[in-house]
Parts: structure tokens; C-alpha cells; sequence
């Protein structure tokens, strides 16, 4: 199924490469948020195309405590790095994805 450019795609299960997004800015999650994210493992994801990617993605930071992120993929000829674009926390299992 395509994404239509500027929509939100469907949410899909977290796949290998929108973990190791989490991954690359985990560490920006923390300094933004001011905490440790002990666990902080991508469930879920939607994306949405603009000048690059932007991927919104739902992470397990710990028991039943989720946050948000909204990463930014620049266009690989950029040669630019992943951005932490925004983050929700205080989020539960069954809050949807939404843009921010």
C-alpha cells in the first residue's frame, strides 16, 4: 500500500530498522525528557513522507509506560542525520500514534 506524500501512513509493527531509529536517538529521548530509559524498545510506527521521512513511533520505555517519538529521515543524498523531532511521554499501550 503507498503512502500518499504529506499523509500518514497506516500504523505497522515495529520492524528491525525503526528500532535501531530508536536506537540512534535514544539518547536525545533522555536529554530532552531528563530521565534513563532503561528498556526502550519500538512497538509500532507510522511514517510520513515530506522532504525525507518523518517516522512516528510508539516506544516501550519500561512496564506499561510508553513514549512517543517523532524522528525525522532526511533524503540520503542530505548526508544528514536522524532528528529527534518531538516526544510525548506519560503515553499508556493504547494511545494511537497522531501526528505532533
Amino acid at each position: 500500500m503507498a503512502t500518499l506524500v504529506g499523509g500518514p501512513s497506516v500504523v505497522k509493527q515495529a520492524t528491525a530498522e525503526v528500532q535501531k531509529i530508536c536506537d540512534e536517538v535514544k539518547h536525545h529521548a533522555e536529554e530532552k525528557t531528563g530521565k534513563k530509559f532503561a528498556v526502550f524498545i519500538a512497538k509500532s510506527f507510522t511514517v510520513q513522507v515530506v522532504a525525507g521521512t518523518n517516522y512516528f513511533i510508539k516506544v516501550n520505555v519500561g512496564r506499561d509506560e510508553f513514549v512517543h517519538l517523532k524522528v525525522h529521515k532526511p533524503l540520503p543524498h542530505a548526508g544528514e542525520k536522524l532528528q529527534l523531532h518531538g516526544i510525548q511521554t506519560s503515553k499508556s499501550q493504547h494511545d494511537p500514534i497522531e501526528y505532533f
